[in-house]
């Protein structure tokens, strides 16, 4: 069946219809990993968004659902170039066809990704529609398209309810490897699971508790802290301070999550109560730029974000490059920055735009990338470390 991708410019793209048969109107985005579809998929923060995914073939592991970072697929649709239908994998569960259409997931293949990528990166992030009515009419479309926007969809992202993760005591397979992992030799001479290598994690936060506000988190942040030791209770995006200061948490985690954060004045005025506090904070993406905000920082929208696995950030402390995971349309604006609050930890190497904050006087630092990257790269996974030693009231850097 034919498909169609409209832009709010008047582009059209004709191809294959796949997923889902229902028609949709979204922010078009695009990612340039080469692997991990899976877990852009089921990453929260793209709430609102239909993804592009720029490597011409898509699909060709299949699906894991071992590897999914959240119950469901956030993205509204799926726009590739070619979708593999015979995967190769002893681990699939089922095609991302099949996927796709279990979820309500439409979308589009057989267009050329590279063209359409070119246009959001020379015009900007735009909206459009996936549709398979050939008899459409851009009269009509067109005015719907430029009215769509994301809303509020952090309330639509985070958990129903409180609940708690366990700490653990073996590092997941998937799990980012930084230098508190380590080689166990007895239980690879027992034969590790599928053959690999046993690692486990030192328990430097055993016995400590991390409360993990939910902005739209993925699965592997909480995981990452529990392979560490610590107890995450994980808290709804709208839950106020006082009840998570009431718990009295060794440590707050802010999450991932998606959308203008601008849109969610609500919990940023909750993240100044947590600011005012002295437990130590981490925040990852999203929770980055509330944090800013909430110490009086500003946010502006970039013209089409930072979305893939290959971003190189540099730690401006150290001055060591890192590669990183990222998925943001919106970064805090360092040239509003009062260094009295807050100065610039880490820095893009590419656009020179702000990868995270150290709160001055306070013990918070942010960081606008994803050091719990699944999958990967997980080169910042030290980051969870240097939390951990914050929360010991000990110093511990890369």
């Amino acid at each position: 069946m034919k498909a169609f991708l409209i832009l709010e410019d008047g582009t059209v793209f004709e191809g294959t219809h796949i997923g889902a048969d229902r028609e949709i109107i979204s922010e078009i985005v695009f990612n340039t990993s080469m692997a991990g579809y899976l877990e852009v998929l089921t990453d929260p923060s793209y709430a609102g968004q239909a993804v592009c995914m720029t490597y011409p073939l898509i699909g060709n592991y299949g699906i894991c659902r071992d590897d999914m970072e959240s119950a469901k697929p956030w993205p509204d649709g799926f726009i590739v170039r070619e979708l593999s239908r015979i995967p190769s994998n002893f681990r699939c569960d089922l095609t991302i066809q099949e996927f796709l259409e279990e979820n309500g997931v439409p979308g589009i293949a057989g267009i050329d990704t590279r063209a359409l990528t070119r246009i959001l990166r020379e015009k900007g992030t735009m909206n459009g529609m996936i549709t398979t009515n050939a008899d459409y009419r851009l009269d009509a479309i067109l005015p719907e398209l430029k009215k769509y926007t994301t809303g509020r969809v952090v309330e639509k992202a985070t958990c129903a309810e409180i609940y708690t993760i366990a700490p653990t005591t073996e590092l997941s397979q998937n799990g980012p490897l930084s230098g508190s992992a380590r080689f166990d030799r007895e239980a690879y001479a027992q034969g590790a699971r599928e053959k690999r290598p046993a690692l486990v994690r030192e328990l430097n936060g055993a016995g400590l508790r991390v409360a993990l506000l939910d902005l739209g988190a993925k699965s592997n942040i909480g995981r990452s802290l529990a392979e560490r030791g610590c107890a995450v209770t994980v808290y709804p995006a709208l839950t106020p301070a006082s009840r998570i200061l009431a718990d009295a948490p060794d440590g707050i985690m802010l999450s991932n999550g998606p959308g203008d954060p601008k849109e969610c004045g609500s919990i940023i005025a909750e993240l100044r109560k947590l600011y005012e506090s002295d437990i130590p904070i981490f925040a990852i993406c999203l929770g980055h730029q509330l944090m800013a905000l909430a110490a009086g920082a500003d946010t502006y929208k970039m013209k089409y974000g930072h979305r893939g696995g290959n971003h190189p950030v540099k730690d401006l402390a150290t001055g060591r490059v890192y590669i990183s995971s990222q998925n943001h349309g919106y970064v805090v604006d360092t040239g509003k920055l009062d260094p009295a609050v807050a100065v610039p930890a880490f820095v893009n190497v590419n656009d020179g735009t702000n990868e995270g904050l150290a709160y001055t006087g306070k013990k918070i630092f942010t960081v606008q990338f994803h050091p719990e990257a699944c999958a990967g790269p997980q080169d910042s996974g030290y980051l969870f470390d240097r939390f951990v030693a914050m929360m010991k009231g000990e110093s511990k850097d890369a």
